[in-house]
């Protein structure tokens, strides 16, 4: 049986973490080592969206931490 959590990081995808972290102002570490894990597998377009990602997080208007 696969764990709520693991069930969570399969079914992710790169748009609605986006989504999330746009409108939460929060990227957690279990997500940032989900986008690390599976980085060689984005096309292109999710490429660019994992960049500006970065470039979010180096401005400060995403932070590294947890949602409630």
């Amino acid at each position: 049986e696969v764990a709520p959590r693991e069930f969570l990081m399969k079914a992710m995808n790169l748009g609605l973490l986006f989504l999330e972290s746009v409108s939460t102002g929060v990227i957690t570490s279990a997500e940032m080592e989900w986008i690390t894990k599976h980085q060689r597998e984005f096309s292109r377009i999710e490429k660019a969206t994992a960049l500006k990602l970065g470039r979010l997080l180096d401005r400060g208007r995403i932070q590294l931490g947890c949602r409630i």
